[in-house]
């Protein structure tokens, strides 16, 4: 079981785990050996994550979400199966951590009374300031 938070735990048949060879230079290993870990999470099928939580974890993955509503992060920054599957797992708390955060509600405001007369007093002040660089042509006479 995967702890996310106090609330949310993730069982470990939802999640899993592809190995495959890392890209890149590796030396005489990088060809044979498969240390790049697949991390794949079907958010749609979860019933670990509630509702709201899968809406906005869909929405941050991004182009990381296929079509079918399967999460897929790539670690292949260890040399290690072990290093990629902690570093898969943890990215993916990360993520769901991000995701279990509501975001506030948006309250619409006013600006007050003495908020507007400092907006008004500041235009006609940079009108009078405009207004005192022009050259008339009365004054060119």
């Amino acid at each position: 079981m995967l702890e996310i938070n106090q609330n949310l735990n993730l069982e470990d048949e939802e999640l899993h785990f592809d190995y495959i060879r890392s890209a890149g230079p590796g030396g005489q290993n990088v060809n044979k050996v498969a240390t790049a870990c697949q991390l794949r999470f079907d958010v749609r099928q979860s019933e670990s994550l509630p509702e709201s939580v899968k809406a906005r974890l869909v929405k941050l993955a991004g182009s990381r979400m296929t079509d079918d509503g399967v999460l897929v992060l790539e670690a292949k920054r260890y040399r290690t199966q072990e290093q990629n599957r902690a570093d898969a797992l943890l990215r993916l708390t990360d993520l769901i951590q991000k995701a279990a955060i509501e975001p506030k509600a948006r309250r619409a405001t006013r600006p007050s009374l003495s908020a507007k007369a400092e907006r008004v007093d500041a235009k006609k002040k940079h009108g009078e300031t405009k207004q005192a660089r022009r050259i008339h042509p009365s004054d060119l006479e």
